[in-house]
């Protein structure tokens, strides 16, 4: 039976603007709590934390780890499955419900894990930030997820105006986005490739402490068919001329 692998959980547009590795997510979410000896003596076990609830906060943080307790099994929340992510972030949308209905902004990020969205500057709340005896706080707007599948919708670039989207494949083989009112394709932003390390791919600088490419693509280790006395035999020199005796089983 094969283990359960934790980072299916997260969505790859949730992760992409962090920019960490899939390691270092798997071990701030893990919560192992037994786990059998290794071989050759024990069945591989492993008893563990599966059921997460997501919210604003990213698995990688304190405020989720805050969230989910040991122990305890959060509510079943039913979330829409999507085929093919359809927003990425610096998408224009516009928004058709509550009190902003009919304005548009910029996706600024993604929940994949729950079909959500923010859209900067807009579907705002009013918090109270430092509010004590003595302070009466100060108020802050604080910018709430949509739900992709009813809050927003695409704005298609040759009208700038809303449109329903669907994923067609072009003469070329390429999957792409196509307003289904005016039929024309909707380019992916700039934005969506940007991380918290760099703006673009291509426009990264290498620093003193990166692996340059060539280095990366330089072949350190070439495997042979061979033990580990035979291979150590070859570097030292060492020539066995012996002949092993014939051995027999009965």
């Amino acid at each position: 039976m094969p283990r359960f692998n934790i980072l299916k959980l997260v969505g790859e547009h949730s992760k992409r603007f962090a920019n960490l590795p899939d390691r270092y997510i798997k071990r701030s979410m893990e919560r192992i709590y037994w786990k059998t000896p290794g071989p050759p003596k024990y069945l591989a076990r492993t008893h563990e934390k599966k059921v997460f609830k997501f919210d604003m906060h990213r698995p990688w943080t304190n405020e989720f780890k805050l969230e989910n307790p040991d122990g305890q099994i959060p509510e079943k929340i039913h979330v829409e499955p999507v085929l093919h992510w359809p927003f990425y972030r610096g998408d224009r949308v516009e928004i058709m419900v509550g009190p902003d209905k009919g304005k548009q902004g910029i996706v600024k990020i993604i929940y994949e894990e729950r079909n959500w969205v923010i859209v900067e500057g807009l579907n705002t709340v009013l918090e109270m930030m430092g509010k004590t005896k003595d302070f009466p706080g100060m108020p802050i707007r604080k910018e709430m997820p949509l739900l992709i599948t009813t809050d927003v919708q695409h704005v298609d670039p040759t009208d700038l105006k809303p449109t329903k989207i669907e994923w067609r494949y072009t003469e070329e083989g390429e999957l792409v986005r196509v307003s289904v009112r005016t039929g024309r394709i909707i380019p992916v932003p700039p934005s969506h490739y940007e991380t918290i390390d760099y703006k673009t791919p291509e426009s990264y600088v290498e620093g003193d402490k990166d692996t340059i490419k060539a280095e990366v693509q330089k072949m350190t280790y070439e495997p042979n068919l061979k033990t580990f006395d035979m291979d150590l035999k070859d570097k030292l020199g060492i020539v066995e001329n012996r002949v092993r005796k014939k051995t027999y089983w009965y």
